[in-house]
């Protein structure tokens, strides 16, 4: 009888067990299938011969790719992609002398922001493709700044008939918050050491200083005059007409009728005007490719790579690559952040591996945590007391506690428009008494010292606590200027007097003894192996694997790891949350900043 009652609630629960079981096995089929099918699509394609290398990218260049979330994988990717600038640069080398590559083809309109250096860095990749004879051709349907700068690095440049060529020179506005905070009644206390450090000046000033304006305008003039020498001799026009097409803008549009295609092909900024049909029917006949992104002899710059790993050397000794990229904080960081302790530990374990005969250690950083970037400089120290060379390669930036990195290294390399020095410490502390005043929100209590509860923002800090807060800031300076002088080898005077603050560009420190060569990433590498007595030596990048879940997760879903390029609004928002977590992630023990306000130039 009580087997009979039962029976319908085991066949209910048999149902229900086969079918978790059914569905287990379809989920693990499924992953598996992914995992397969990602091994596929990522396999290295064969290369035919007369095939076009494509640099297309997507996104923001970048010196090393942020490692994501697990939020960010499942969300759909990080915004703005990332396109890391060694992988363009290796690509286009080896194609120069791979003879089954005819020609480079340059697209873009995906190309998001890109500071200058970096730029700069693939137009002279191209400039030694193009010794091998083989054409160079870029197009777009429009250009902005950024993307017509590397597009002059080609033979020819081709554009959109509705297209434009949006040249404007440079510029640097910031927010200043003075007003807003005297509304508020919020008070931020600074306290600095360097007469040109202008990071704190959004919080005490209402406008932009004197001294940062001449030095912000000597930049951009110098970089500006780059570009412009740049742009005219790559088109074989003179800079005069590079500056009438940025500053009679309005005059040679109205000259033209309002077309701003045939405005900049008159002025010689593009050769020929191909709309999208007419553009893939140029590569057919020229290329033999096909109309179709599948094209049989079209080959990107990821499957190229994957497709020439074999040409990776594997003799001789062992020269590692680190890239530091991002702001400079305490403890192992957030992605997209310079942790000190990440950074130490894998500095340790290099220095404690005997493969490694020498260390670059590349930096894009505009500083941080003077307390990290100390720690970082002392464990560069201690690979070179274990007898490994270590040399600093600036990237786009490396200033303020970039720069103090650098005083670690046997050798300093930036790139003649690297962003540098801002040899300078801050310190910010807000006191938001008067506004909890207004609202009836009283503080009292009793401490056992002076400086007990001190950083208390809800209270003014004490006079003792600004002094000790402001000698603190002077000697962290000092530290500073000593490494400075002691790395450079030149004396505390000499060296305060190219520090206080000041930014230099690449060229301008190498004149004042703040660099030692201009170059880019592969000069920093040979020279490191100089210094190892190296003959012979291959490469390795250096950097913490990421966590299996994630390795998982790329695998996966390959098409969430990295990100669309989104339009401007995206690109803005993308920055405004990545400044917020940069500002976040400020941790300093001391509350000690070596950061610059300085942000890498894009054209």
């Amino acid at each position: 009888m009580w087997r009979f009652l039962t029976a319908p609630f085991r066949a209910i629960w048999w149902l229900i067990d086969g079918l978790r079981r059914v569905l287990a096995n379809l989920l693990l089929l499924l992953v598996v299938l992914l995992i397969a099918m990602a091994w596929w699509l990522s396999r290295a394609p064969d290369i035919a011969d007369g095939s076009v290398l494509f640099l297309a990218p997507e996104g923001r260049l970048v010196e090393a790719a942020t490692p994501p979330a697990p939020a960010d994988l499942l969300q759909g990717g990080r915004g703005v992609g990332e396109v890391v600038l060694d992988d363009v640069l290796t690509a286009i080398r080896r194609a120069a002398t791979d003879s089954r590559i005819r020609a480079l083809v340059i697209e873009t309109d995906r190309l998001g922001p890109a500071p200058v250096t970096k730029l700069a860095a693939i137009r002279d990749a191209i400039a030694a493709f193009k010794t091998s004879g083989k054409p160079v051709i870029a197009r777009a349907r429009r250009f902005n700044q950024a993307q017509y700068y590397l597009a002059t690095a080609a033979d020819e440049v081709v554009m959109a008939p509705d297209g434009y060529v949006l040249l404007q020179g440079l510029a640097r506005y910031d927010t200043y918050y003075k007003r807003a905070l005297d509304h508020l009644g919020v008070r931020v206390q600074v306290f600095r050491a360097g007469k040109y450090k202008s990071f704190v000046e959004p919080y005490t000033r209402s406008d932009m200083s004197p001294e940062d304006r001449a030095v912000t305008r000597e930049l951009l003039d110098a970089v500006w005059g780059q570009l412009r020498a740049d742009v005219a001799a790559a088109r074989k026009i003179t800079p005069a007409a590079v500056d009438d097409f940025v500053i009679d803008y309005r005059g040679l549009l109205a000259a033209a009728g309002g077309d701003t295609a045939q405005m900049a092909k008159r002025q010689g900024l593009v050769d020929t005007l191909m709309d999208d049909n007419a553009w893939a029917a140029y590569l057919q006949s020229r290329f033999a490719l096909a109309p179709a992104l599948v094209s049989p002899n079209r080959v990107d710059v990821g499957p190229y790579l994957a497709a020439t790993d074999d040409w990776l050397p594997q003799d001789g000794g062992t020269v590692a690559v680190l890239t530091a990229q991002g702001a400079i904080v305490d403890g192992d960081g957030p992605p997209g952040t310079v942790g000190g302790d990440a950074i130490v530990t894998l500095l340790q374990a290099l220095r404690d591996d005997a493969r490694v005969r020498a260390v670059v250690v590349r930096i894009d950083s505009p500083g941080g945590s003077a307390f990290a970037s100390e720690q970082i400089r002392l464990a560069l120290q201690a690979l070179r007391d274990a007898g490994k060379p270590v040399v600093a390669s600036m990237s786009s930036v490396a200033a303020s506690g970039g720069y103090w990195i650098a005083t670690g290294a046997d050798e300093i390399w930036a790139a003649p428009l690297t962003l540098t020095g801002s040899i300078g410490v801050f310190g910010l502390f807000p006191d938001i008494s008067e506004p909890m005043q207004r609202l009836g929100l009283d503080v009292d209590g009793v401490a056992t010292a002076p400086l007990a509860g001190a950083l208390d923002p809800r209270r003014p800090l004490s006079d003792d606590a600004i002094a000790a807060l402001q000698m603190g800031v002077d000697h962290t300076y000092a530290s500073f200027l000593k490494r400075v002088a002691e790395s450079r080898n030149m004396s505390l005077e000499a060296a305060d007097a190219v520090a206080q603050g000041r930014v230099w560009t690449g060229s301008e420190a190498k004149a004042r003894g703040l660099v030692d060569q201009l170059g880019g990433l592969d000069q920093a590498v040979a020279a490191a192996a100089r210094l190892a007595g190296l003959t012979t030596y291959h490469r390795v990048d250096a950097e913490m694997p990421l966590p299996l879940r994630l390795q998982l997760l790329q695998h996966v879903m390959p098409e969430l790891s990295g990100g669309a390029s989104g339009g401007l609004a995206g690109q803005w928002l993308s920055q405004i949350r990545q400044d917020a977590l940069e500002l976040l992630s400020w941790n300093d023990p001391d509350q000690r900043y070596a950061h610059c306000q300085c942000v890498p130039l894009a054209p």
